[in-house]
C-alpha cells in the first residue's frame, strides 16, 4: 500500500474470507486482489465484445467487497489506532450467517444483492450498527465533496443523510451491494454479466458473512486497499 497522507480515507467493508473461492472469484473479475496488492488476469467472456476489464475500471480502484461505512477521513484528535480499537469492538457484537446472493441491475450497474429481504435486513441492521460505532471517528465532509453527491434524482430523505452522514444510501436507505461493472449502457452487456454472475454465484453458494474488513486509500489517486480483517463473534468456530 502506498504510504499514507493527510488525505487518506478508511472505509469499513464486508469482504469475503481470506483465500475463500468467493474473494478469488470477486477479486479475478475485478483484476486487482485488493489484499495482496496483486493484479490478476479477468476471464474472458465472448458475450461482452470487449475485456472485462475494460467495465470494472471503478469497482477494481474499490477492491471486492460490499460497502458497511462509506470512506471517511479520521476527525481531528483520533488516529488510526482509535478506528481499528473500534472498529474490532464492533465486530464482536455481530454473529456470524450465511446469505444466499442474485445478481441484480442497480440502474446501470450490475452487482450482487442478497436474495432473500431477511439477510438483506439483517446485513442493513449491521450497516446501521457500523455508521453509528465510528460515528464520532469520522469527519464531517467537507462542502465540496457534499456539492458532488448532491443529484437531482435524491429523495428528500436521502439529501439529509447526505448533508448528515456524506452519502445519501446509509441508514434506512442502505441496500447491500457488490458492484461487478462500471456504468454500462448496453442491456446485452449488463444481461451477460448478471448471466454468469447469477450463476457462479449459485455455484459458489452462500456468502459467509464470517466478517468485516477495514480498507484504506492512501491519498485521492490511490486504490483501496483491504488494510485490516475484523473477524465476528466466534466466526472462526463456523468457517
Amino acid at each position: 500500500m502506498s504510504a499514507w497522507t493527510p488525505d487518506a480515507r478508511i472505509a469499513l467493508y464486508y469482504a469475503p474470507p481470506a483465500a475463500s473461492a468467493w474473494w478469488h472469484a470477486g477479486s479475478e473479475w475485478l483484476g486487482r486482489d485488493a489484499e495482496t496488492g496483486e493484479f490478476m488476469e479477468p476471464p474472458v467472456v465472448p458475450a461482452l465484445g470487449q475485456p472485462v476489464a475494460s467495465l470494472t475500471v471503478a469497482p477494481r480502484r474499490y477492491g471486492w467487497h460490499g460497502t458497511l461505512v462509506p470512506p471517511f477521513h479520521i476527525a481531528e484528535g483520533y488516529n488510526t489506532e482509535h478506528v481499528v480499537l473500534a472498529a474490532k469492538e464492533w465486530a464482536k457484537r455481530i454473529a456470524p450467517f450465511k446469505a444466499p446472493l442474485q445478481a441484480a441491475d442497480l440502474g446501470r450497474f450490475v452487482a450482487l444483492r442478497a436474495a432473500q429481504s431477511e439477510h438483506d435486513g439483517a446485513i442493513r441492521d449491521i450497516a446501521a450498527s457500523a455508521l453509528h460505532a465510528l460515528a464520532s471517528l469520522r469527519a464531517r465532509p467537507s462542502p465540496e465533496d457534499t456539492e458532488k453527491r448532491l443529484a437531482p434524482h435524491l429523495t428528500p430523505r436521502q439529501r439529509a443523510l447526505l448533508l448528515e452522514w456524506g452519502y445519501p444510501y446509509v441508514l434506512d436507505e442502505f441496500r447491500f451491494h457488490m458492484t461487478l461493472s462500471d456504468s454500462i449502457d448496453s442491456e446485452a452487456q449488463r444481461t451477460a454479466i448478471r448471466t454468469l454472475w447469477q450463476a457462479r454465484s449459485e455455484a459458489l453458494g452462500p456468502l459467509p458473512f464470517h466478517g468485516a474488513a477495514l480498507f484504506v486509500q492512501a491519498h485521492r489517486d490511490a486504490p483501496f486497499s483491504l488494510w485490516q480483517r475484523l473477524p465476528f463473534a466466534d466466526a472462526g468456530a463456523r468457517a
